[in-house]
């Protein structure tokens, strides 16, 4: 099947034999009647299994073209789970640019319990060579990262990683399965939070992991059931009817995001636009060959470094929202220095560039000339 008609039907009619209900229902219920101890049908109690997450589950594997999945209760709780599959002493290489709950959780949470994170652009084979050693398990990436829109090639290392005999992990929350698959450059494990792009609507909170192997399918599966951290399954069937939408939506997303980054770059009181689409942008061709399309997320730096200007033009939009999160049918458009990266250090915001200057903007599904016209009134505020 073509990816457009995956996405509605992978995963999906399982349960339409009862009384042929077209989409898949919500069993909100949490424990199973068993025929006789220890003989069910397929499930016993919803932590371990649910049918409606069960849906969703096969669902996003089957448009990750990977053939194992598995959903948490928020994307930080993928994350989480992910982590539980190394041990205190090991050592996880990872892009320096990430989201910066993914930072707290590694830095203020697993760095006390004895992991070590190493922080890096790794953008070449030689940077990985230097940072690995014999503890090495893991390399983690976002790409596009979160907020400065940088590009990693995911063969280039996953082919490291193979080599190593260690695990690829990657963010593909800002891409999507639409844009981009790192199961098909080697990836080991791909992992979302479903709340963004999958979900589309900012009405639900899930997170999601997917391999192909099944050493790490059992452990995963094992962490999950026993650690708990599940979402229900009203979350699962929202998740689900969202899906459904995200060919049409990305490719909105993007069409808009193309024409806002064009408008940002020829602006005078901008200083510079991180949009991977753009020729400008240092791992544009290593995007294009990686992805289908690039993204509804665009940073950019207005000229003046200052909070308060960067403030003032962000309380004069009209139809951005101002809030945390991305990747539903509206526009949204945050601080990152001071909402989704808060927790970082004012010497680590430095060195990854978030500077007050910087805004994020999650590009909706609106009409792109009403999106380009509040924000020409916003900068034309400034003057």
């Amino acid at each position: 099947m073509k990816l457009s008609t995956k996405i509605i039907h992978s995963g999906l009619g399982g349960d339409q034999k009862p009384t042929g209900s077209v989409i898949t229902p919500i069993f909100q219920t949490s424990t199973y009647v068993q025929k006789s101890p220890g003989k069910n049908l397929g499930y016993e109690y919803s932590r371990s299994a649910n049918p409606t997450r069960k849906a969703l589950e096969k669902n996003i594997s089957s448009i990750e073209n990977a053939r194992y999945g598995f959903c948490f209760g928020s994307g930080m709780a993928a994350i989480d789970g992910i982590l539980r599959l190394l041990r205190p002493g090991d050592e996880i290489i990872c892009s320096n640019d990430i989201y910066g709950g993914t930072f707290r959780l590694f830095n203020q949470i697993y760095a006390k319990q004895q992991y070590k994170f190493i922080f890096s652009d790794l953008q070449s084979t030689v940077e990985l060579e230097k940072l690995h050693n014999k503890r090495t398990k893991m390399i983690w990436i976002e790409t596009p990262s979160n907020p400065m829109m940088n590009i990693i090639d995911i063969k280039m290392v996953t082919d490291f990683t193979k080599k190593k005999k260690i695990l690829t992990v990657v963010d593909n929350t800002f891409a999507s399965p639409f844009l981009q698959n790192p199961i098909d450059y080697g990836a080991d494990i791909v992992t979302h939070s479903a709340t963004k792009y999958l979900g589309g609507h900012s009405d639900v909170v899930l997170g999601s992991a997917v391999t192909n192997k099944k050493k790490i399918a059992d452990e995963l599966y094992l962490i999950q059931k026993s650690c708990g951290a599940i979402p229900g399954p009203m979350d699962c069937f929202l998740t689900l009817r969202g899906i459904k939408t995200l060919h049409i939506r990305m490719e909105r997303h993007c069409y808009n995001a193309k024409k806002i980054a064009e408008f940002l770059t020829n602006h005078k009181m901008i200083e510079k636009v991180f949009w991977p689409g753009l020729k400008s942008h240092p791992n544009h061709k290593i995007a294009k060959k990686q992805m289908r399309d690039f993204g509804g997320m665009i940073s950019f730096k207005l000229k003046k470094n200052s909070l308060s200007l960067a403030k003032k033009f962000l309380s004069n939009l009209k139809l951005f929202t101002l809030a945390e999160s991305l990747g539903g049918v509206e526009s949204l458009i945050s601080h990152p220095s001071s909402m989704t990266h808060a927790s970082l250090s004012d010497d680590l915001k430095e060195k990854n560039n978030i500077t007050d200057s910087l805004i994020r903007i999650s590009v909706g599904i609106e009409n792109h000339e009403d999106l380009i016209n509040d924000l020409s009134k916003s900068f034309n505020k400034l003057k």
